[in-house]
């Protein structure tokens, strides 16, 4: 029975279900305002079912089994299987436990929830069609609507996803079964995080990178580390060297790359998966009826209160621009929902952190000592190498540091860079020190429980002050 077309308000009109949408809808609800949101696919966006916490729990599974089968310094014998089935629907079992704790925190906080693809259709009416033959659609008016519909894997020329020999980030988190061999095409966090992850599920994997080094965007002694252990892994890093197309053969595929100089190579594989970035999702929304135009790659501009340029209609999440960072849609989203229900609330990005989920783990936060610089600042900078922690000794990982940076004149804490073990833990610590005004004396003055790796953050500003125990002050 075909439903046909029905007309409902509501006056906020939140579009996308993942962590920038559902908070923005389920603060917009605790402020009494009435709320709609809409989600064509899955609650929780591709975040929860589809990004962070899939490809986390995979990376942790595939660690344990890892860290059994080489405890043998701790006295731990140990040849453990990999079941990638039996792990991947654990992992189900996580995502399907948190997309339903947001759908039920939405509807507990009186988010009024519409599942279908929606698009806007006047300056204050969007259109939703609702999945499936004959279910209709719905038209919606709304005072204010908020855009959050995230982003998506980005294909390249000549390695269209089809989910068999070409996967996405998204195919590479569901896999059956671990191929034998799997040439990964890019060498971001998102490539080198999932490098680790069928490396310890037995697979021979192949990186190829079109730039002279992996995880660009971080300095090369944060990245060193995680180049130095995925390549003891087993993984072979090719940079300079760009993907041009791929075949099928017998056994599997060949992936073709060429670099600078117009040396070309193959590489065979089982699969090939592609990471070589995500981009906003922006072309379904038929954004020129309510006045909106995205940049040329596709983001919308916003305020530091997430209004776009039309001031009823507000974009947070990857929409909005990079960082494209599940935490920075969460913050955009509540301070969209707050000010639409006419808070003092606005953004501020100095304290926004980064994590990469290799091993080990990268964390950043605020400045580093050459963006100081170039703020105008004096920095300085303190170090604690993770080899001088008694805590990170017994976990067996030492590889790394926790660097903090400083104004010299003030004290004031400005940043902090940490790779090594919980780096992505570790770095709350230096954010909580920039947002609170900290000083390096705050921190160094913080009595930290022993023995444990936050310990490396009070020494790291100790270093910075000149006046380390654990470590030769600089």
């Amino acid at each position: 029975m075909v439903v046909g077309d029905i007309s409902t308000g509501t006056d906020v009109l939140v579009i996308g279900a993942g962590p920038g949408g559902y908070v923005a809808a389920i603060r917009a609800g605790q402020l009494d305002l009435d709320v709609t949101l809409v989600e064509r696919e899955a609650f929780g966006g591709v975040c929860l079912n589809h990004g962070c916490i899939p490809s986390k729990a995979l990376i942790t599974a595939t660690g344990v089994a890892h860290e059994a089968a080489n405890a043998e310094e701790m006295g731990i014998h140990a040849d453990p299987a990999i079941d990638m089935g039996g792990m991947v629907e654990w992992k189900e079992g996580i995502v399907d436990r948190l997309t339903g704790g947001v759908e039920k925190l939405c509807k507990a906080n009186g988010v009024n929830l519409v599942e279908g693809t929606a698009e806007f259709a006047g300056s204050h009416k969007a259109r939703v069609a609702h999945d499936g033959q004959g279910q209709g659609s719905e038209s919606i008016e709304f005072e204010h609507a908020i855009v959050a519909t995230g982003s998506r894997p980005i294909e390249i020329p000549g390695f269209e996803f089809d989910g068999e020999h070409v996967l996405s980030s998204r195919h590479a988190l569901s896999p059956d079964s671990a191929p034998d061999s799997l040439v990964i095409v890019g060498a971001g966090y998102i490539g080198m995080e999932l490098a680790g992850v069928y490396a310890k599920a037995g697979t021979d994997v192949t990186i190829v990178e079109m730039l002279d080094e992996a995880l660009a965007g971080y300095t090369d002694d944060l990245a060193a580390p995680v180049v130095d252990n995925i390549e003891e892994l087993g993984v072979e890093l090719h940079l300079g060297e760009a993907a041009q197309g791929w075949e099928e053969t017998n056994d599997g595929i060949e992936v073709a790359t060429e670099n600078a100089d117009g040396e070309e190579s193959t590489f065979d594989a089982e699969k090939v998966l592609v990471a070589v970035g995500r981009e906003p999702v922006t072309d379904t929304l038929n954004l020129e009826s309510v006045g909106l135009e995205p940049d040329e790659d596709g983001f919308l501009a916003t305020d530091d209160r997430a209004r776009t340029d039309v001031s009823h209609v507000y974009a947070v999440g990857d929409v909005a621009g990079e960082p494209l960072l599940a935490h920075k849609g969460m913050k955009e989203g509540r301070v969209a929902a707050e000010v639409i229900a006419g808070e003092p609330s606005a953004l501020d990005y100095q304290a926004v952190p980064a994590a990469v989920f290799t091993e080990p783990e990268i964390g950043t936060v605020g400045m580093t000592e050459a963006e100081a610089e170039e703020a105008g600042f004096s920095p300085v900078t303190g170090q604690m190498p993770f080899q001088a922690s008694g805590r990170a000794l017994t976990t067996g990982h030492t590889d790394g540091f926790v660097r903090i940076v400083a104004d010299e004149e003030s004290g004031f804490v400005l940043g902090g860079q940490i790779v090594g073990p919980d780096a992505s833990e570790l770095v709350a610590e230096v954010g909580l020190a920039i947002e609170l005004g900290a000083t390096l004396e705050d921190v160094a003055a913080t009595i930290h429980t022993h023995p444990t790796l936050s310990e490396a953050v009070q020494e790291a500003a100790e270093n910075a002050l000149g006046h380390a125990i654990h470590t030769l002050n600089r």
